[in-house]
């Protein structure tokens, strides 16, 4: 008898290389958030933000797979090329920020006050967190645009980066909200404003690339797309010089950290970390304008 089944679905899903980084993502994350709820354990705000990335990451990557292993993606309103792409690379960054964080707050080498079992556990599962973000680097590396490949948006360098832009945006509006005294001047605010703006056209960049309708807008996309990335470009220089001043220079601010500073409740590490990753951002934003000049767009892959 004839199987009816067999065209329906895509065995090429799981057996392909990028199939096979997928099962092993699946494999590790579920293994790695099973392990820390099992005996691991966690707590605070660190722990928790842990826990929401390893279980977030394996429910989208599980949808990713049963969705082309059974064609349902064909059935999406999703450019489905870029929506993987895209996951990819947010999931490699907030896999590896994970795998940093649980063994920096959780593991410890003797076994006092937590007991033996509970430190071998975290150690286990800080090693199949690290494993995991090797995973989704893995697809990272193997989905990414080749030279003259005509390929998704998000799967060339500049759409990448657009998910690096805005991890790291998320990263300085955490250091904003930690007390960083942002209000004090109205040079600061600006900054502010600069990193919401570029945070959220950033964001309706790749929402719009990932749903497949710029297609639809009444403008050249990516065109407007390079006009956007040179504007940012000019916002972060500005950022990147007003912020230092009015937050280390004597005259504003203070050029070392005080002593008095509790730890972790510092305005002033705030204000570090948010100078740094400024200019990781401004970096980022200079490399995406000079990728996105050799790019093609394809919204329907």
């Amino acid at each position: 008898m004839e199987s009816t089944g067999g065209p329906y679905l895509n065995t090429a899903a799981l057996t392909s290389p990028v199939g096979i980084a997928r099962l092993l993502q699946m494999t590790f994350g579920c293994t790695t958030f099973s392990l820390v709820a099992h005996q691991g354990g966690f707590s605070a705000a660190y722990g928790t933000f842990c826990m929401f990335v390893w279980t977030f990451c394996f429910a989208i990557t599980v949808f990713i797979i049963a969705c082309e292993f059974t064609h349902l993606h064909s059935c999406l309103s999703l450019s489905w090329g870029n929506f993987t792409a895209a996951f990819a690379m947010l999931a490699t960054l907030m896999s590896i920020t994970a795998a940093v964080i649980y063994p920096l707050y959780f593991v410890q080498v003797g076994c006092y006050p937590i007991g033996c079992e509970v430190r071998d556990f975290r150690i286990a599962a800080s090693v199949f967190a690290g494993l995991l973000f090797v995973a989704y680097a893995t697809e990272v590396f193997l989905t990414r645009a080749k030279p003259g490949q005509v390929t998704s948006y998000m799967a060339t360098i500049s759409g990448l980066l657009k998910i690096v832009q805005a991890f790291v945006a998320c990263i300085i509006f955490g250091a904003l909200v930690n007390d960083s005294q942002y209000g004090k001047y109205v040079a600061t605010q600006w900054c502010v404003a600069v990193y919401s703006f570029c945070f959220v056209v950033t964001v309706v960049v790749v929402a719009f690339s990932v749903t497949g309708k710029t297609a639809l807008l009444w403008f050249p996309f990516e065109r407007s797309v390079v006009i956007y990335t040179f504007g940012a470009v000019l916002l972060y220089t500005s950022a990147a010089v007003i912020w230092p001043v009015f937050c280390f220079d004597s005259k504003y601010g203070s050029p070392r950290r005080p002593g008095l500073c509790a730890k972790g409740k510092c305005p002033w590490d705030s204000q570090l970390v948010i100078a740094i990753f400024t200019y990781v951002n401004l970096l980022l934003y200079v490399l995406d304008l000079a990728y996105s000049q050799r790019i093609r767009f394809v919204s329907h892959l």
